[in-house]
Formats: C-alpha cells, sequence, structure tokens
C-alpha cells in the first residue's frame, strides 16, 4: 500500500464514520492518526459528547476487536487484565483472561479510579504486553486504548499519573457542538429510547486486519528529514525551558511525535513529513505531558494557550 491507497483508505473511513457521528471530524482524525502510528489516545469533554459511541463506531468502521472497562473507584487490576483461577476438577490453573485482550479497549471515564489500578495498563500500552503470575502474555500489534475522561474539576475523579498521561499520543478536548450540529443529531437521534447502535444507523466494516497491516507499513516508509527532526527535538526541548512551564515533554515525547507526523502525512496521501504536520499534531500530542509554571497559572494562563506560543516561536524549517 502506498500513501495514496491510505488516503483514499482513510476517506472511506471518514465517509462511513459520518453516517453515525455528526460533526467531530477532528476527533475522527486524531483516531486514525493514533491507529495508524501505533499510539493511544485521551478523550477527554463533559458527559454527552459522544465519546464512547465515536470508540464504538471506530472500532466498527475498521473491523476491531471491540473491548470497554468501566473505570470505577473499586476496580481492581485483575478485573483488567485477568488472572490465573484455580480449577478444582483438574487441580490445575487455567488463565481467565481480563477485557484488556482485544484489539480496540474503550478504557472509559480512566480517571475515575486509582493510581493503582491505572498501573495495570502500564505495561499493555507501552509493550502491548501483560504480565499475570510472572508470565508474558502477549496482546494485538493492533491494541489500542480509548480512554475517555470527565473534566477534572468534576466530582468523583482523580487526576491521573504523569506516567500514565506519557503513554498516550495524544490528548483530546471534545467540546460542545454547533447549534447546527446539535439540530442535526436530535434529528438523527432523538427518537430513540436507548443508546444509538453504530449497526443500526449503517456502519459497516471497511478495513479488515489485512489492510490496517499494510497500512502501519506504508506509515513506515515516510520519510522524516534531517530539518524535521531537528524542528521536532528544538520543540520538545523549547517546552523545558519555557517560562511558562514548570515540567516539558520527554524524550519519548518527541520520538511519538515524529511517528504521528508520518501517520498524517500518508493520510493525507504523501510520503514525506512537512513542518506543518508537526505544527497541526503538536497541541494535541503535548498538552497533557507538560505542566504550567505557578506564575503562568496565577497569570491565568491556559496550557494550550501557552503550546500555542511557543510553536509560533520555534522556527519551522523552510
Amino acid at each position: 500500500m502506498n500513501p495514496g491507497d491510505l488516503k483514499a483508505l482513510a476517506d472511506r473511513i471518514r465517509a462511513e464514520m459520518a453516517k453515525a457521528v455528526v460533526g467531530q471530524a477532528d476527533t475522527v482524525e486524531l483516531m486514525l492518526v493514533c491507529l495508524f502510528a501505533g499510539g493511544h489516545i485521551l478523550l477527554e469533554g463533559p458527559p454527552g459528547t459522544a465519546k464512547t459511541f465515536i470508540a464504538q463506531c471506530f472500532a466498527r468502521t475498521l473491523a476491531l476487536g471491540y473491548g470497554r472497562i468501566q473505570f470505577t473507584p473499586d476496580l481492581m487490576p485483575g478485573d483488567i487484565i485477568g488472572s490465573n483461577l484455580f480449577n478444582f476438577a483438574s487441580s490445575t490453573f487455567s488463565l481467565t483472561k481480563g477485557p484488556i485482550f482485544c484489539e480496540l479497549l474503550l478504557a472509559d471515564e480512566i480517571n475515575r479510579t486509582p493510581p493503582k489500578t491505572q498501573a495495570a495498563l502500564l505495561e499493555a500500552m507501552q509493550e502491548r504486553n501483560v504480565t499475570l503470575d510472572g508470565k508474558p502474555h502477549k496482546l494485538s500489534p493492533r491494541f489500542t486504548v480509548v480512554g475517555t475522561q470527565n473534566p477534572i474539576e468534576q466530582q468523583g475523579t482523580y487526576p491521573l499519573p504523569e506516567a500514565q498521561l506519557d503513554r498516550f499520543l495524544f490528548k483530546h478536548t471534545l467540546s460542545y457542538p454547533t447549534a447546527e450540529q446539535e439540530r442535526a443529531i436530535v434529528a438523527s437521534h432523538g427518537a430513540r429510547a436507548t443508546a444509538p447502535d453504530p449497526a443500526a444507523l449503517g456502519v459497516n466494516a471497511v478495513a479488515d486486519s489485512a489492510t490496517i497491516t499494510e497500512a502501519v507499513a506504508a506509515v513506515s516508509t515516510v520519510r522524516l528529514t534531517d530539518d524535521i527532526v531537528a524542528y521536532v527535538v528544538a520543540l520538545i526541548r523549547a517546552t523545558r525551558e519555557a517560562a511558562d512551564f514548570e515540567t516539558g515533554a520527554s524524550p519519548r515525547a518527541a520520538a511519538m511525535l515524529a511517528t504521528a507526523a508520518r501517520a498524517r502525512a500518508a493520510l493525507d496521501g504523501r510520503d514525506y513529513v512537512i513542518p506543518d504536520d508537526i505544527k497541526a499534531l503538536a497541541t494535541p500530542a503535548l498538552r497533557h505531558r507538560v505542566i504550567l509554571s505557578p506564575a503562568a497559572e496565577i497569570e491565568g494562563r491556559k496550557v494550550d494557550q501557552a503550546l500555542a506560543a511557543l510553536i509560533e516561536q520555534v522556527e519551522a524549517p523552510r
């Protein structure tokens, strides 16, 4: 598969998603980049902004094995990864796999469970592997986490640990739809007594496992010039030196941003990365990896504002 074929595939995916999802084109775009870059995405927004529904439609459109975990304060690590249970009939232990053994995992309201349970996801998200009683178990090479969370100001939420946040390629903030989009949502879903079903809305698979594997291989061929590499590193290092930030982004962030830019280029039909790819992805790739300085917070600065200013300051290659 070449980048042109990948662009055509992405167009089919967007069109299929649009059958059920009103608006949210930027959300779908970042999820596509995540899938083909081998990353994970965190969706933040108030209840009722279709975070769960978008994940369901995305899994169906790409024929991905779908799993869901509802994160709650009493959730335990074993509820996520599974456990070895003793079978009294055979006097042996047998593995009972948890919901993490899937291809697309919806970690719903992920910030409503304590850090101890969050840690159960770290190995899976970084290495696509889980360890049970000292024995490793491989996950699917396409294993992708779509985490959803409510704004931290809401009751019953826990701030995600920095190590957990750093495993997400993107943190995307969903906003309320426009008035026109909201009218379309009500017209489409307002007569339903239950949550909408992607299948009932005509959402069908437009790709399979082999197609996704080919697409990921196509992304790996996208060229990343020395100038672009230097630009990515300059942006990341600038977050560590800027007065607005108390904590900057890690080297992992630089590598993941470069990989995501390759995926975005391929989705646009190009076999090379341009500075605009980096600029477009920098904010969602960094907003959860930096911490504002106390002075910036006192001045009422927001993370996105500080990142936008920094992106403007760092000179891009021509």
